[in-house]
C-alpha cells in the first residue's frame, strides 16, 4: 500500500512539475501569434537534453488542435551533426499569459514561462518549474549589451544563478 502511495504521490508532483517556481510570474499580456517563428538560444542553465550542442535555436508553430509545434533544433558538435527535437507545448490557463507546459515525451510536460518579454517580441527570458531551467532567446544570434545586462539582472533577481549560464555560439545557418 505504501508503494502505491508513494507511486501516486509522485505523479501528482510530476504533474504539477509545469508551473513556475514560487514567486515568478509569467508575462502577461502576451500575444502567441507575436511569439510565433524562429528564436535563438543565446544562454541557457546546463541540461543533458542540449549538453554538446551550438548554435541551438527553436521555432514556433501553430498546430491544428491550436496547441503550438515546438521545433529545437542544435549542432552536436562531437557527432557533426544536426540534433532536432519536436514537442507539442499548451497553455496551463489563460492564453493571454504566458505561461505553459511543453512535452517532447508523450505525456510528460515541463514548464515553459516567459518571464520576461520585450515589447517588441525581439527577445524573452524562459524558465522551467524551477529556477534550474533558465534560457534567455533572442530573434537575433546576439544581443546587445545593454539588454543582455538587464536580463542577466533580473535572472538575478528571480533567484537564478547567473554565473552558471552557458553563453551558445551561433555559427552555422539552420
Amino acid at each position: 500500500m505504501s508503494r502505491i502511495l508513494a507511486a501516486c504521490l509522485a505523479m501528482l508532483l510530476s504533474a504539477c512539475s509545469y508551473l513556475p517556481p514560487k514567486g515568478i510570474e509569467p508575462v502577461s499580456p502576451f500575444d502567441l501569434q507575436r511569439y510565433l517563428g524562429q528564436w535563438y538560444e543565446i544562454a541557457r542553465l546546463d541540461h543533458s537534453f542540449e549538453r554538446g550542442l551550438s548554435d541551438i535555436g527553436a521555432t514556433y508553430s501553430l498546430n491544428e488542435d491550436g496547441s503550438v509545434r515546438v521545433l529545437n533544433r542544435g549542432y552536436d558538435i562531437e557527432r557533426g551533426k544536426w540534433k532536432d527535437a519536436v514537442g507539442r507545448a499548451v497553455f496551463t490557463g489563460d492564453t493571454n499569459t504566458a505561461a505553459l507546459k511543453v512535452s517532447f515525451f508523450g505525456p510528460f510536460y515541463g514548464g515553459y514561462n516567459v518571464i520576461a518579454l520585450d515589447p517588441d517580441y525581439r527577445w524573452s527570458m524562459v524558465m522551467g518549474p524551477d529556477r534550474s531551467y533558465l534560457w534567455i532567446l533572442s530573434r537575433d544570434k546576439r544581443l546587445p549589451d545593454n539588454i543582455r545586462d538587464m536580463l542577466l539582472q533580473k535572472a538575478r533577481a528571480a533567484g537564478v544563478d547567473t554565473d552558471k549560464l552557458i553563453w551558445v555560439s551561433h555559427t552555422r545557418e539552420r
